[in-house]
């Protein structure tokens, strides 16, 4: 949803596959930043418009050091570990956290890789401002290829730990491979295999390590198989390191002592509370809803979503695979982009029909977006196209529902009733 202004097309997952890719074009050191994955604290607009990659639910909630440690059972259920918490002694001097340069982090960084040329380095200390971070060009002797790892502290059990380590959906992004496991001190670790344009309009190769511990140190390592993660040809087959070094490089112990050294909120900083914002809606009611409210005469071939605020449903009406999306936002104050109608009651309406964004060969996305007024202030999108996925090609001439019957979906007073709780 839109927040300072941001293009409703942009979807959470979207965003944050651009955090943590956009060492971006030549590497400059602001969009390098990214890489740490600076996420926003608090509320965030999770908009999938353009159904996103790289985000969901891990299945697995760290909840601090000496809380509760969710783990999954085997049947998919959730298992409770507990792991106690050392008290300090009352004597203890707390250990001083050392400050790193950007000259440290690359020197951390090129100690970690194999033997090789570097090139085009940059990197950002872990001072005041935007999130550490260092990036390069390596050449192991078989081409030049992009590698960048950032750094950032995420909250311990929330949605977005969850995000960051779960492997995306199939339904809405292809890649070759992807994992994710726990490791023996309950950090989290995700290993993806995928490609820098999910179309495969222009074959980069992107791999990434995800790690999340369990006190919420986040270290993102990325690599490509050109010397910039985008406008740079391919250089060699694949990147440089394969997932056994991948893991190797993101679980060294000096990247948990950078996030340490990363200040913290300087006292008085206003900054947005989640306790602040209305309760997310859970995702797994947004599909049963969403389900329940679907035409008649669609039959629904796979479903799916997020934790929370997203769902989608795949249809077939008889012609052809269709996707279904939407998001469910309350409290969302802003509002919708481009011309809307007003209903009587106050709320705003928009449409919208226009090119899949995914590179998909003749796929098209209609759009009907809705804000409730306040108090509510909820917000309900819903979305279809003329495929199955967006990054493939269509199946179909229309999407299996009209704007009509999306207009009836987004604007039934059953979404009210479940945001309400």
């Amino acid at each position: 949803m839109p927040e300072n202004q941001q293009d409703p097309r942009d979807s959470f997952e979207e965003r944050l596959t651009t955090a943590l890719r956009d060492t971006g074009d030549g590497f400059t050191a602001d969009r390098a930043a990214l890489v740490a994955g600076g996420q926003s604290r608090g509320r965030r607009a999770r908009l999938r418009r353009r159904a996103g990659v790289l985000g969901g639910v891990a299945g697995i909630a760290l909840v601090g050091v000496g809380g509760a440690l969710l783990l999954p059972g085997g049947d998919g259920s959730v298992e409770e570990a507990r792991t106690p918490a050392a008290a300090p002694a009352p004597s203890a001097t707390p250990r001083p956290v050392p400050s790193y340069s950007g000259d440290d982090l690359l020197k951390e960084l090129k100690g970690l890789l194999p033997d090789g040329r570097f090139s085009g380095e940059g990197a950002r200390g872990t001072g005041p401002g935007l999130p550490p971070n260092a990036h390069l060009v390596y050449d192991d002797g078989d081409g030049p290829a992009a590698i960048g790892i950032g750094f950032d502290r995420v909250e311990p059990g929330s949605p977005e730990v969850r995000e960051l380590t779960r492997c995306p959906d199939e339904t809405l992004v292809a890649y070759d491979a992807c994992s994710t496991s726990r490791l023996p001190d309950g950090s989290l670790l995700m290993l993806y295999q995928g490609y820098e344009y999910p179309d495969r309009r222009v074959d980069t190769k992107w791999w990434s390590a995800q790690l999340v511990t369990a006190r919420g140190q986040h270290i993102t390592l990325s690599e490509w198989n050109a010397a910039a993660e985008k406008d740079a040809p391919v250089s060699r087959e694949d990147p440089p390191l394969t997932p056994a070094q991948l893991t190797e490089v993101v679980t060294a112990g000096v990247w948990r002592d950078v996030v340490d050294a990363i200040p913290e909120n300087p006292k008085g900083l206003a900054t947005a509370s989640v306790d602040e914002a209305p309760p997310a809606v859970s995702g797994e009611r947004i599909g049963a809803l969403l389900t329940r409210l679907l035409p008649e005469d669609v039959e629904v071939v796979t479903e799916g979503g997020q934790e929370e605020e997203y769902a989608y449903a795949v249809v077939d009406d008889g012609e052809g695979r269709s996707l279904v999306q939407i998001n469910v936002q309350p409290g969302m104050t802003d509002g919708l982009y481009g011309s809307a109608e007003t209903l009587d009651d106050g709320t705003l309406v928009s449409t919208e029909q226009m090119p899949g964004e995914k590179g998909g060969a003749g796929v098209v996305m209609w759009t009907v977006d809705t804000l409730r007024p306040a108090p509510a202030s909820l917000r309900v999108v819903v979305s279809a196209f003329n495929s199955g996925a967006q990054d493939r090609p269509a199946t179909r001439e229309a999407p299996a529902l009209t704007l009509a019957e999306l207009r009836e979906i987004a604007l039934s007073p059953e979404w009210d009733t479940l945001a309400a709780g």
